[in-house]
């Protein structure tokens, strides 16, 4: 099971993905992002891809998909919050959509 993300990690992690575009929802302990893409193929093929992702390593985002755009929220519920796995998939999901 994975932990709550440490302090030192939110200082020297969130600075960077907020820098990329995702914003920090403090009230919810939470990241999110809004991609948007070319149209709709281009957002359903970054969706496919970042799910391969999310389920390989058992994390999945809160997102929602409108032609294309797609709006993503990251947080833990495991652990009521941001977790390193977080972290990791923002990152992933920014290197997916170029």
């Amino acid at each position: 099971m994975t932990e709550k993300l440490s302090q030192d990690a939110r200082e020297t992690e969130l600075p960077a993905l907020i820098e990329a575009g995702w914003v920090l929802d403090a009230e919810r302990d939470a990241i999110s992002k809004t991609f948007k893409f070319k149209n709709f193929i281009e957002a359903f093929g970054f969706m496919t891809r970042a799910a391969i992702w999310a389920e390989k390593w058992v994390h999945h985002p809160e997102w929602f998909n409108v032609y294309n755009r797609v709006e993503v929220r990251l947080t833990t519920h495991d652990v009521g919050g941001l977790s390193p796995l977080d972290m990791k998939l923002a990152r992933k999901m920014d290197a997916l959509a170029g």
